[in-house]
């Protein structure tokens, strides 16, 4: 048989989904972020990604109106 963790109140909770979402909230107390790194690399992907769409936007009404 499974061991179902309880709840703070009590009640069991049989898919510890509790139990996961206070490791998942504990987890990113702990770790300090980096706005320099993560938000640089992002940046740069988006304009990338915004660029190519326009382009291939741009192509595709070229070819339909040629």
């Amino acid at each position: 048989m499974a061991n179902n963790p309880q709840s703070p109140n009590g009640n069991q909770d049989p898919a510890s989904s509790t139990q996961m979402f206070r490791a998942f909230v504990d987890e990113g107390t702990r770790q300090p972020q980096t706005s320099t790194a993560s938000g640089g690399g992002s940046r740069v992907g988006l304009i990338v990604g915004v660029v190519a769409a326009v382009v291939i936007v741009a192509a595709v009404a070229w070819l339909a109106l040629g």
